[in-house]
This record gives C-alpha cells, structure tokens and sequence, in this order.
C-alpha cells in the first residue's frame, strides 16, 4: 500500500493552532466583519443554488467579465487539480512551473502524468503567480508568457488583493489571455472557508464548460457561497483597502525587527516575505523552527519551494512580532 502524499502547508498542525502564526498568509488584520457576518448569518439548512446564478453574476460584475467566463471553485488547491486534469485530457504531456513555487501545481501534475519541464517555450500548461509564492514579487517573464503562443497559462492571483506595493505586471489585454485563479478568502482573514473562483480568457467559454462538466454539483457550500458575495460589496473591499495600510506598517516593523536578529529579509510587494534567519550556534533550520513550535511560534519553511534555508513570515501585528523576538533571543542565548 502506497503511503498517503504529504501535504505541506502553513497554519494548524498535528500540534494544534499555534499561538503566534507567521506560517499562512492570511490578512492579520482579519477577519473581514462584512465577510464574518454574512459567513455566520448564512443558511445552511439548504443548498446553494446548483448554478450559483446570483453569485456568479455578482463576480462577473465585479471583474466586469461575462458570467460564462466565471467558474466557482471548492478552493485554489481543487481548481489546480481540475484544471490540471482537462488539460490532461486534452492531450497535454508537459507542464512548465515557477522555479519556486506552491507544491499543489507540481503534484496536480504528477498525478496525471504530466512531465515537467524547465522552458516556458516547451511546455503546453504553464503556471504562474502574482505575486508569487513564497517570495511576494512580481513572477519573472510574466509578460511574455501571457503574449506566448501556450495552450494553457494559469496564473493564480491569490495574493493580489494583498499587494502592498508596485502594481501587477499584466495589462488588461493579457489578463483576457490567462486563466485568473482567485482565493479572497486569504485577504478576508477567513482560510477556514473554502471558496475560490476563476475567470477563464477571453473566447474559452468552450474550455469553461468543459470545466465546469468536470466539476461535481456544488463545489461552494452556503458558507463559502457567502464569504464569495461579500467578497464582492463596497464594505468588504473599503474594509481590504483600510487594512492595507495597517499591513504595510506592520511590514516595515516586522522586517525592522528580523534585521535586528540577523535574519537577511528578501524583497516582497505583498503581505509576507522570505528570511534567511541567523541560526544560533549548533542548530540547523528544522531544529530552531521546532523549538520555536514548542513555544507556540510557526514560521514556513520555504524548502517545499524550492527555497531552502529560509523561512516564510507572513505580517503580524507588533506584539507577535515581539513574541518572535523574544523566543528567537532566548534560542540564541540557550545555544550560545
């Protein structure tokens, strides 16, 4: 019997939820109020609409899109795997990743016997981020691979409503070429609720149905169906824009903060960015995050990304910034 496939991701563990969370990218200053109320108010005695008629149109609007280019998801991860086995079923045989990248691409791939290969110009499936994980910046050679010649571009916007600086590298015309992946539910303060969407390119309404045929009936339960809607209203995107700022004080201090221990922090346009920490005399990387566990402090390993020695953070407020000092300056004089 093969062994199950390992799943690595930030937040919650086999410890439980850990106190002081730098491990996901969700928006600390959440969660979302209009987005909380309309989750806690929602019905779930019934289905959802089977169509999503009401929400799809709300998205369409949102994006200004046409509603049949508008395709709900049970979250990023599932949207990955779909996608991925319509392109495998339509003959695709290569695929092309970012170099550092989300491992839900890579084992989409592996599952349908897709080959990965390292040219963009060679591939039939390309993947893409903006801003990309786990670094937060812009995805190099995004522009080209949107004007390229590809069968099929993903590009996953999950942290675009968080970026705190610069502005996406596409123009309007080159996103109509792409699939759009979204995930508001980072930006909303509410990973718990699984709910995605996507927008397909402009002329595949084709390559939509056929993804929508692939899809089982309601992807997006009540809940997800209305952290979705409120996603889209003038209270929850007022609320997004008024957090923003917050973030990018809280950033600026949190990499101030790093800086003070040592820890070489890497460029970042959203709301998390990559370290390399000064590890105390003796301790390897897994070590010094295992002790910081103990004590109730995850950080993102970046190795699952192809980026090892270093370490994720997503923004924090200040005291759980100190809290991070503070453990990281008892580690230090523990080893010393």
């Amino acid at each position: 019997m093969s062994a199950r496939p390992s799943r690595i991701h930030g937040g919650p563990d086999g410890l439980g939820v850990p106190l002081h969370d730098f491990s996901t990218n969700s928006n600390a200053c959440g969660p979302c109020p209009a987005a909380l109320a309309a989750v806690q108010q929602a019905d779930a005695t019934r289905y959802p609409d089977a169509g999503y008629t009401a929400l799809r149109a709300r998205l369409a609007a949102f994006h200004g899109v046409d509603e049949a280019r508008v395709l709900l998801a049970a979250s990023a991860s599932e949207f990955i795997f779909r996608v991925t086995a319509l392109a495998a079923g339509q003959g695709v045989r290569t695929v092309w990743l970012p170099p550092l990248s989300y491992g839900d691409y890579a084992q989409a791939a592996a599952a349908h016997g897709l080959a990965t290969v390292n040219k963009p110009g060679d591939a039939q499936l390309l993947w893409a981020c903006e801003p990309s994980s786990p670094l937060g910046a812009a995805q190099e050679s995004l522009s080209a691979l949107a004007d390229g010649r590809q069968t099929l571009l993903v590009l996953d916007r999950a942290y675009e409503p968080l970026r705190l600086s610069a502005v996406p590298t596409l123009t309007s015309r080159q996103f109509n070429t792409t699939w759009q992946l979204w995930t508001p539910n980072k930006a909303l303060g509410l990973t718990g609720v699984r709910a995605a969407y996507a927008i397909a390119p402009l002329g595949q309404e084709g390559s939509a149905a056929a993804l929508e045929q692939l899809c089982p009936s309601w992807p997006v339960g009540a809940h997800g169906e209305a952290m979705l809607q409120a996603w889209a209203g003038h209270k929850a995107q007022d609320w997004l824009a008024a957090s923003l700022k917050t973030l990018r004080e809280w950033k600026t201090r949190q990499i101030t903060v790093c800086e003070s221990l040592g820890w070489r922090c890497l460029p970042s346009e959203a709301n998390f960015f990559c370290a390399q920490p000064a590890l105390p005399q003796g301790l390897g990387l897994q070590e010094a995050l295992a002790a910081l566990r103990a004590q109730g402090i995850k950080l993102r390993d970046t190795t699952s990304f192809g980026l090892s020695g270093h370490v994720r953070l997503g923004v924090q407020p200040p005291a759980v910034q100190d809290a991070l000092h503070n453990a990281w300056q008892q580690l230090r004089q523990t080893n010393s």
